[in-house]
């Protein structure tokens, strides 16, 4: 086993409204993930007229929204999840019309319907026209915005588009990251403070000989997603991987492991000073009950492999808790998918379960977004489909409000 130290994600939702220096939030964009953060996109339908989304969403590697009714948008309720699942909420550049419309409560697209469902601290760098920023309604309402708790970055002052000259242009790039990084540090959400969390992640490899395993698609991006949110949350993480083709987090203890007896062993050690674990590894259910010595010769037509049982790791956990440790399950499924997560929250005797339907395209293994259920005891949430980010938020929430009412 190898085990090696490695800060985790902050979630920023960038919105860019309608001005020539919309070209400019790409840099603010990429600023922002060389800082360590996972950004999403928003844009209004006017700025779609300076830069397409498709830029965006490539260099973010998720769906940028415009319109939230539109039909390819993937969340029906995305200005509730967009807004309420990030850290913060940066307006790069915010015109003279978006600012008004925050200013008095206007909620007529999905940035301002985002503003308004917003729980984040909101960042606004704004750009206009010199005698726009300076007349008495733009300042009236950068006025209130300040009243109401919004952090206002100064615009620069130089030759416009235009050909005015004055206050105006969008403040450097540079400078809304740093602004951004630095609102973070003192506002980012800490519910889990004090927590030592446990999580497994990616998939076990079974040898069969020196050269052959069984093993499953599991790529580690929603096990590694939940470490990086639990961290960004204020938990002292601890990872145990088997195989992964994802890149784990920062500020995280990790301990690499290959096979199900492994990752048992690994569990068995650290489970003593977790206060929550979360099973997110796809661990076989099944090993060969012998490991050939040598590579085995491709002789005969047929090769009969007899498998035996692994570690239920989960189960075992669940069964030895003390102290109040919560216990989250994962469970992919290709049928009946909350049926049998109900089945097995209750046979394993768990806190809560996250079930998916591996056999869709667009959730489950080796991709970035997920369509989950999450149960507990008392209540099934079914939620959309999901970056893997957002889900790891949302099952962190469950474990919070399980923490709430469960004594350590």
């Amino acid at each position: 086993m190898a085990e090696n130290n490695r800060s985790a994600l902050a979630k920023v939702a960038l919105g860019v409204s309608g001005g020539i220096a919309a070209y400019k939030a790409i840099e603010v964009l990429r600023g922002l993930q060389r800082a360590g953060c996972d950004v999403r996109v928003a844009m209004t339908k006017r700025a779609c007229e300076f830069i397409q989304p498709l830029t965006f969403r490539a260099l973010s590697g998720a769906h940028v929204v415009v319109d939230d009714y539109a039909p390819d948008n993937p969340d029906p309720i995305a200005h509730i999840t967009f807004s309420q699942s990030v850290d913060l909420f940066v307006i790069a550049p915010a015109t003279a019309n978006i600012i008004a419309k925050f200013a008095n409560g206007v909620a007529d697209d999905f940035i301002t319907s985002t503003y308004l469902a917003s729980t984040a601290p909101v960042l606004v760098a704004p750009a206009m026209n010199t005698t726009m920023l300076l007349h008495p309604a733009t300042q009236r309402n950068l006025a209130k915005l300040r009243a109401d708790g919004v952090t206002i970055i100064e615009p620069d002052a130089g030759e416009m588009a235009c050909g005015t000259v004055g206050p105006g242009r969008l403040s450097e790039p540079q400078q809304i990251v740093n602004a951004a990084l630095e609102l973070l540090k003192s506002s980012k959400k800490k519910d889990l403070s004090g927590e030592r969390m446990l999580i497994t992640v990616g998939a076990t490899r079974e040898e069969i000989d020196p050269v052959r395993f069984i093993s499953n698609r599991s790529s580690g991006k929603m096990g590694y997603a939940i470490a990086a949110a639990a961290r960004a949350r204020g938990a002292d993480v601890t990872v145990v991987a088997g195989a992964t083709t994802a890149v784990p987090p920062e500020g995280i203890k990790l301990i690499e492991v290959r096979s199900a007896a492994q990752m048992a062993a690994a569990v068995q050690h650290e489970i003593k000073a977790a206060t929550i674990f979360i099973g997110a590894a796809a661990v076989a259910d099944y090993r060969p009950a012998k490991v050939a010595e040598q590579k085995i010769k491709k002789t005969d037509d047929t090769l009969t492999l007899t498998l035996e049982r692994t570690a239920d790791i989960l189960s075992q956990v669940a069964a030895s808790r003390t102290n109040g440790l919560i216990v989250i399950g994962f469970a992919a499924e290709t049928e009946n998918v909350v049926a049998n997560a109900e089945q097995k929250l209750k046979s394993k005797d768990l806190d809560a379960i996250v079930a998916n339907d591996v056999t869709r395209v667009d959730a489950g293994f080796d991709t970035p977004t997920n369509a989950v259920t999450i149960v507990t005891k008392d209540k099934v949430l079914e939620l959309p489909l999901l970056q893997k980010t957002e889900v790891a938020h949302r099952v962190l929430d469950v474990a919070s409000e399980l923490r709430a009412t469960k004594s350590r």
